[in-house]
Parts: C-alpha cells; sequence; structure tokens
C-alpha cells in the first residue's frame, strides 16, 4: 500500500486518512490504487459500518499530482478512464454509509472523492472547486454529476466557466456540502456523526442509500419508491434491529443495534 494513504480501525469505523501533506495530499497514481485497495476490502467486510475519509495536514486534496504529468505525451481520457474514473466509481458504489471531512484545498479528483461520498463535512476555511478552466482541461471525476445533483446547471456551469472556489461556509449554503464548521472542530464533528451513525441500524442505512441512487439515476416514480420502500422494510422487519428497536421503544430505552 501508498505510504500516502493510512487506514485507522475503530470498532465498526473504518478512517481513511490521505497522509501527503506536503502536497496537500495530491493523488498520484500508487495512491489511487491503494485506496482502490481499502474500498475493496471495506466492500467485503461485514464488520465495518461506516467509513470516515479525511485528509492529513491542511488540506483535504488538491487532486492529481500534476508534477510529472507530460501533456504532450499522454492522453487525460485515458488517465481517467484507467486511474481516476475506477476509483470515483468504487467509493460512490459502497454500501456502507461513507462521511467526507474536508478542510483547506478540495480540488479536482479530490472535489469528486468528497462528494462521493454520502455526507460532506467542511471546514469554514476549506477552498472546494476544480480550476481547470486555467489548465485548459474538462471538469472530471464525476464532478459534473454530483455538481448538478447538489447547486443545478446554472451554478455548475458558472463554477466551470470561471474556475471560481467556493469557502466551505458558501459551499454549504449551495448545497454543496452538508454543513460546515469551525477547522479546528471539523475533525471532532466528523467523527462524531461517524459514530454516530455507525452505531445506528446500518442495515437499514444501506436499504435507503439503495433506494436513494435508484431514486437519483433511474428516475423512480412515487409509486415505485412506495413499493420499493415497503419491499426495504419488509427485509428491515426481519432483522434483528427491527426486533431490538421497537423491543426499546416499547420499554422507553436506548437500542443497542448490531447492523443486521
Amino acid at each position: 500500500m501508498s505510504a500516502a494513504v493510512r487506514v485507522q480501525r475503530g470498532g465498526q469505523v473504518v478512517e481513511v486518512v490521505l497522509d501527503r501533506p506536503e502536497r496537500r495530499n495530491a493523488l498520484r497514481d500508487e495512491d489511487v490504487a491503494a485506496l482502490r485497495a481499502v474500498i475493496a476490502d471495506v466492500a467485503v467486510d461485514s464488520g465495518v459500518r461506516a467509513v470516515l475519509l479525511r485528509g492529513e495536514g491542511k488540506a483535504f486534496c488538491a487532486g492529481r499530482d500534476l508534477s510529472t504529468a507530460d501533456p504532450a505525451d499522454e492522453d487525460g481520457g485515458e488517465v481517467l478512464d484507467r486511474v481516476y474514473n475506477p476509483l470515483v466509481a468504487d467509493l460512490a458504489a459502497l454500501a456502507v454509509p461513507t462521511v467526507a471531512a474536508v478542510q483547506g484545498a478540495c480540488l479536482g479528483a479530490g472535489l469528486g472523492l468528497a462528494l462521493a461520498c454520502d455526507v460532506v463535512l467542511v471546514a469554514d476555511d476549506a477552498m472546494l472547486g476544480s480550476p481547470f478552466a486555467r489548465i485548459g482541461a474538462v471538469l472530471d471525476s464525476g464532478a459534473h454529476r454530483f455538481l448538478v445533483d447538489r447547486v443545478g446547471p446554472h451554478r455548475t456551469l458558472e463554477l466551470v466557466y470561471t474556475g471560481r472556489l467556493l469557502r466551505g461556509r458558501e459551499a454549504a449554503a449551495w448545497g454543496l456540502a452538508n454543513r460546515a464548521v469551525a477547522g479546528s472542530r471539523l475533525l471532532p464533528v466528523a467523527r462524531q456523526l461517524v459514530e454516530q451513525i455507525a452505531t445506528g441500524p446500518t442495515a437499514t442505512f444501506r436499504a435507503s442509500k439503495r433506494l436513494v441512487a435508484a431514486i437519483r439515476d433511474e428516475g423512480l416514480a412515487l409509486p415505485d419508491v412506495l413499493a420499493a420502500e415497503a419491499a426495504a422494510q419488509s427485509a428491515a422487519s426481519r432483522t434483528d434491529d427491527y426486533a431490538e428497536g421497537i423491543a426499546a421503544f416499547q420499554q422507553k430505552r436506548t437500542p443497542a443495534f448490531r447492523g443486521h
């Protein structure tokens, strides 16, 4: 595994850390491969109930490390197809809940990684965007889809045309991020949220994540959503957590969910 990617396991939570702070956690091919290996491990580990993705140091991720890029001898589309697109797709497809904690620079592929997570928490001083207009490149790493979904086509194209970066508070106000907090509180708040999620009925969280994806990607009409919710509820009612939740409600106590 690349030394620029660390994994911290705390019970049922996996914390994936981009650890190349001297380069603002910019990604090389070997870092992307390491991230994909971690995601693959999480995908088959039934003990993982939530994931936190964060960057070490002053930045979340400045995107692809361009220090060795040779524009005269590379096909940008081939780089995306081979390296970055599979990473974004793998992260977005994880069944477990995912949270990104974003501070400092969150640019290019870094923006794609953050927005591929279910929940995005940002520091007030975070800088989010893809200033590709400055280098003659096209917005990538899924950002067209993520931005259109979250802020709409008009704001997406404004960011594309201007290359403007959004501060954390503005990103939250636009709906690009869920919430902005003071930088000193970002990691404690993110960890608290992930722990809260991990102790919840995560089997039903997975069902909701699948349903939300189907609504977004398949444009389900209300009757289809109602039917899908009923099917998911039938499955949930056969889980241990369902029985525990109802019992805890009846007994006026806090439920102890186990994720199955």
